[in-house]
């Protein structure tokens, strides 16, 4: 294994995600000819749903892949663009633009200049310190009240979660570590990879066995025998793909079950914001999904803390 250059350990990766999708396709497609004879049938289609929306998400993540540090940056730009139009969705009626302008503007591509600058010490602290900071004296500027403390936390959580937490993703290409040189997009794969499939076979087991609900009025549909198959299912998998990482098939496992935890709980913090909000999804921008954020909220607590840990243990 050690011998593979990036190129095949990408090519072998991508190989096997596609041949699962191609398994996940034809058991989708029988299921509808066989089971709902063809007919409309809510589980089904929603299965299929996913799985087509899985081959457009695998499809633009192997393109950003190919095209390296700065296609992924590029790619993560328009997923926190997106992420945070839908957080900031309950205030962009507003008749001042100023605070939403200042946040699409200049705090999320300078968040996003700093990380593909490798500048740890600005990109670590930008949103966190200093936008926290400029936000509110923006909202202020504009001399309307009316709401003014919704406004300016919404969007200071919306750059938390949306620029800041998820542009860790694309910051893991800034990673000095020994031995592993030019391997890093690699890196991005597996956690993508790890989290993502946790909660496909969380709501896989949960379809399967599920009996006992985790958190009925955050999320109805989560149980504990789904949350407790999936996150164990892609911790194994996560051991499993050691070889494309710097970790140990010990410590892939670990970074895997870690990740895959932190998914579970950014899961429900997203859920109970949407809940909050009297919203069933962020949006309908991917099929089967709802909304970017809908597909990314597992991702938000476990790209900042694997990154940490890694830059930590391996950096």
């Amino acid at each position: 294994m050690g011998a593979l250059t990036v190129a095949d350990q990408a090519i072998r990766l991508f190989a096997g995600i596609g041949i699962t999708l191609l398994v996940a396709s034809v058991i989708g497609y029988v299921l509808k000819m066989g089971v709902a004879q063809g007919r409309p049938h809510v589980v089904i289609d929603n299965l299929n749903a996913r799985i087509k929306s899985w081959w457009v998400i695998v499809s633009v993540v192997g393109v950003a892949f190919m095209l390296g540090r700065d296609g992924m940056t590029l790619l993560f730009v328009f997923v926190s663009f997106m992420a945070l139009r839908e957080f900031t969705a309950p205030i962009q009626s507003r008749r001042d633009g100023g605070l939403l302008a200042v946040s699409f503007l200049v705090v999320l591509p300078a968040q996003y200049l700093l990380v593909r600058l490798g500048w740890f010490s600005w990109y670590s602290t930008f949103v966190p310190a200093c936008a926290f900071i400029l936000m509110p004296i923006v909202a202020a500027a504009t001399n309307n009240t009316r709401r003014f403390a919704e406004c300016a936390t919404t969007v200071q959580w919306g750059l938390m979660i949306c620029v800041f937490c998820i542009s860790h993703v694309p910051a893991i290409l800034t990673l000095d570590i020994a031995g592993y040189d030019g391997r890093n997009l690699l890196l991005i794969v597996f956690l993508m990879v790890v989290v993502q499939s946790s909660d496909v076979l969380q709501y896989v087991w949960g379809k399967l066995c599920g009996r006992r609900k985790v958190a009925p009025t955050i999320s109805s549909a989560k149980t504990w025998e789904g949350l407790i198959g999936g996150v164990a299912s892609a911790t194994a998998l996560g051991a499993a793909l050691f070889w494309i990482t710097p970790f140990t098939p010990l410590e892939a496992a670990l970074m895997a079950l870690t990740v895959n935890t932190m998914g579970v709980l950014g899961g429900f913090v997203m859920s109970a914001i949407k809940r909050s909000r009297d919203i069933k999804d962020w949006g309908s921008l991917i099929q089967g999904h709802g909304g970017m954020l809908d597909r990314l909220d597992s991702m938000v607590f476990a790209a900042p803390v694997f990154f940490h840990l890694t830059r930590a243990g391996w950096g």
